[in-house]
């Protein structure tokens, strides 16, 4: 039987060590996970999200740095990915969109009740309002420093209460008061740490920057380079425009004040004086329409007038 059960464990072993081997060879990028308070039904809900885009694959730390070992003859950059094979975690192995990706593995989560002696992965506050306890309990929520009073014979907690910090200890006094009140505050699930995309390991918060934010970041950073540049007249390729388009002002600013002209400065003020009537018709079409409004305006007030001198002529004419 000994026999038969170490023959068994050496073949787990076999089909795990190739198992992952592949992954290492035929995937490009990685999640690191960690996997604390996460079930098995929940964990195999996430598998089924993920067939056909990614892999999971959890396993001994030390079966798996021997394995990234071994690997690593073939593929250095597997170096990057090895010290942080530790703890309670796992590998998400893809080929597809990272961020897509975490969507998927983070969106299913569980409620969860507090249990004593964890740290909270969140803030934890209990709402204001009746409890449904009875007033005998009164002394329960004293201990915990929760302002309460009695409405309506049962007990009604006075304002929000910031129970638990994150990070902080989960004690038997908050699963307790937690439980009566029938909360579970936490949420667990896989929770992506860092990324390894291409031999190169990055905190996973880094996914959350757009394309767009990344563009906004890098073309503030090329404003910024543009101005140090013109501002201590050092020339870079981020300021040189500025500084062509700069002294390209001067030059048409020179020549419009001492009348040289020449073939680009002919050219801007040519195109200046077409562009320069058409804005000012525009301007005057604009201007049109509140001088007719105007005008429309005047006549109703002579017409006003001239009704009230009428009728009071008339009246004169009846006394006369």
């Amino acid at each position: 039987m000994e026999a038969t059960a170490g023959q068994k464990r050496k073949e787990r072993k076999k089909r795990y060590k190739e198992k992952f081997e592949k992954a290492l060879q035929e995937y490009n990028n990685v999640l690191v996970v960690t996997v604390d308070n996460v079930g098995s039904l929940q964990l195999q809900k996430i598998r089924i999200a993920l067939r056909g885009v990614a892999e999971i694959v959890m396993g001994k730390n030390t079966l798996m740095r021997m394995i990234m070992r071994e690997q690593m003859v073939a593929n250095p950059k597997l170096e990057n990915l090895l010290g942080y094979v530790k703890g309670n975690m796992g590998l998400i192995f893809t080929n597809g969109d990272l961020a897509k990706i975490r969507t998927i593995v983070t969106s299913n989560k569980v409620p969860a009740a507090a249990k004593s002696g964890t740290l909270a992965p969140s803030d934890v506050f209990v709402p204001a309002g009746p409890t449904g306890l009875d007033p005998g309990q009164t002394s329960f929520f004293q201990a915990l420093n929760i302002a309460t009073k009695i409405a309506r014979g049962s007990i009604e907690i006075v304002a929000n209460v910031h129970l638990i910090k994150h990070g902080e200890k989960v004690t038997s006094s908050h699963v307790a008061l937690l439980g009566k009140l029938d909360i579970k505050p936490f949420f667990y699930g896989i929770i992506v740490t860092n990324v390894y995309e291409g031999g190169s390991m990055y905190p996973a918060a880094i996914l959350d920057i757009t394309p767009d934010q990344l563009l906004a970041k890098f073309f503030g950073g090329v404003r910024r380079i543009a101005a140090i540049g013109l501002a201590v007249g050092y020339p870079t390729e981020a300021s040189i425009p500025h500084t062509i388009a700069n002294g390209f002002r001067r030059l048409l600013a020179l020549s419009q004040s001492t009348g040289f002209e020449f073939t680009e400065s002919k050219a801007f003020f040519s195109r200046a004086a077409v562009v320069a009537p058409v804005v000012e018709k525009k301007e005057k079409a604009d201007k049109k329409p509140e001088k007719a409004a105007k005008v429309e305006e005047k006549p109703a007030e002579d017409d006003d007038d001239g009704g009230g001198a009428g009728g009071f002529g008339g009246l004169f004419g009846d006394d006369g």
